[in-house]
């Protein structure tokens, strides 16, 4: 793979190009857009180890998937994982806006024209030959492009907006991979997908924090009387403790929104899904485990637990 991209470089003058290194440094040197777009084997072989290694529960989960999809599924991910690593492992806002409008642009190529970046020369024969539509893509960069400037949100309602964007476009690109494009299956997933994240957000409340975000909504947080000190402090008192109870039910009744969509896909879905069902819902046991206390330990699943979950669901439908 080449350095950052050479675009830039060809059209912007010195100044710029230096800019443009330095918005890339941060990130993987593979990340960066080539000067010749790879072969489509060399694309694929690119997915195939950035889902492999960057995320060991798409790994796992991948086992259920049919084979035949199972590149399609490399692909995608691959742009969600590239995707979400521009807009969070920069360092800085105007950088990663810079990046996510590069990334954009290849989106746009993979549609319209010719793509450079190994990610999308292989997303564009999936889309090809699924008929995914650039929607849900493009979805995914106007959350990450959110992130960059709002680090609170007001109301659940607010939340579940963000999550619209965040969460929602990835289930639906399983969906289109695996051939379901209905509304009905696609609100079912959006609201197993928005479970996902509001489990994430209550996992991770303490590391969003250091990072200057606050996910639990403000109204939330003043109708239990918990302020950002409490979450400064990183010590959980009685009213936080009651502020995370809540919103891990609100979490679990948005698992209950979601679980329909297994009986209405198939086989091998059915359990990629309900596995991560099971997982998220996991992380929200984990965090009633510890008396809903998510500031001075962060939640997590030992691996003994994931493999469990996962034989637990292989067993349920194949059995």
């Amino acid at each position: 793979m080449a350095a950052p991209s050479q675009r830039e470089f060809a059209t912007a003058g010195p100044t710029h190009a230096r800019t443009a290194g330095e918005r890339w440094a941060a990130l993987p040197a593979a990340y960066a857009i080539p000067d010749v777009a790879p072969s489509i084997s060399e694309s694929q072989r690119y997915c195939r180890a950035l889902a492999q290694t960057h995320y060991e529960n798409f790994s796992v989960a991948s086992w259920f998937l049919p084979k035949h999809l199972k590149q399609h599924f490399y692909n995608v991910y691959a742009y969600c994982r590239i995707s979400d690593d521009l807009g969070d492992e920069t360092g800085n806002p105007e950088h990663s806006l810079a990046l996510l409008d590069e990334w954009e642009h290849e989106l746009n190529e993979c549609y319209e024209g010719e793509p450079r970046h190994p990610v999308l020369v292989a997303l564009r024969q999936t889309v090809r030959e699924l008929e995914v539509p650039k929607g849900p893509f493009a979805d995914l960069l106007t959350a990450f492009r959110r992130d960059q400037s709002v680090k609170r949100y007001q109301t659940f309602q607010d939340l579940l907006g963000y999550c619209r964007y965040s969460a929602n476009p990835v289930g639906r690109l399983v969906l289109y991979v695996c051939g379901y494009r209905d509304a009905e299956r696609q609100q079912l997933s959006d609201s197993t997908c928005t479970a996902l994240q509001l489990a994430n957000f209550w996992q991770d409340v303490a590391v969003d924090y250091a990072k200057g975000r606050i996910y639990i909504p403000l109204e939330d947080m003043n109708r239990f009387g918990v302020d950002e000190a409490v979450l400064a402090s990183g010590r959980a008192t009685s009213k936080f403790l009651e502020l995370m109870r809540f919103e891990v039910e609100r979490a679990r009744e948005w698992f209950g929104r979601g679980l329909p969509l297994v009986r209405k896909v198939e086989e091998a879905l059915a359990i990629d899904i309900e596995l991560f069902s099971r997982g998220g819902l996991e992380i929200l046991n984990v965090i009633e485990g510890q008396g809903f206390d998510v500031l001075s330990k962060r939640p997590a699943i030992s691996k003994g637990r994931k493999l469990l979950l996962v034989l637990r669901a292989a067993r349920e439908k194949l059995f």
